[in-house]
């Protein structure tokens, strides 16, 4: 993540002084921003190896690991806040995994991009798979293994028994609060378990 925009809007979201955990940290740009600007402390969990490396030049504590295989090397409660940044649209086992930022995190807040955008359901209704700035894949070849809308995940917070301390979506820039499941590309949710 490299946009200052959206770090600053999700990192106002973490608390001050905060023990974090990065699901999917990518080259550690948040955290570092999270050190810098929040005086957070943490860890980052990565499988890239480029990434990895990336989080360590910037001095970003990380551990290489695979998120489909859990984190049950973490006790309860053991952060204050668990980030999963674009993560849970890349996962097999994203209701596991959200469970398990619930169960590991204090506060959990997850962001992924939001399918159920207005011009993501034109291109649909023109029989085509969306491509977008958010989106930015051919069906074909995008990472994403899932999509999803801000609807669904407010769905799936009540199944799991997760309480939504916040949500909101994001376009360009701006906390969309009105309609957000129709007029923003991202979705955003601050939640613990309920």
């Amino acid at each position: 993540m490299s946009d200052p925009v959206l770090m600053e809007t999700l990192g106002a979201l973490v608390p001050k002084g905060a023990r974090v955990l990065d699901l999917g940290c990518g080259n550690g740009a948040m955290l570092e921003w999270l050190r810098v600007h929040r005086n957070c402390s943490g860890y980052g969990v990565e499988i890239d190896d480029t990434n990895v490396l990336a989080c360590v030049q910037r001095g970003v504590n990380v551990l290489q690991l695979n998120l489909e295989e859990g984190l049950a090397m973490f006790g309860d409660q053991s952060f204050d806040v668990v980030l999963q940044i674009d993560t849970l649209q890349h996962l097999r086992n994203a209701q596991t995994m959200l469970r398990e930022t619930a169960r590991v995190g204090r506060i959990g807040i997850v962001a992924f991009p939001n399918f159920a955008h207005w011009p993501n359901r034109l291109s649909v209704l023109r029989g085509r798979m969306p491509v977008t700035k958010r989106l930015p894949y051919e069906w074909y070849d995008t990472p994403n293994i899932r999509v999803g809308t801000y609807a669904d995940f407010e769905v799936l917070a009540e199944r799991n028994s997760l309480r939504i301390l916040d949500a909101f979506g994001l376009q360009n820039g701006r906390k969309i609060r009105f309609m957000p499941n129709l007029c923003a590309s991202t979705a955003v949710f601050k939640f613990e378990r309920g």
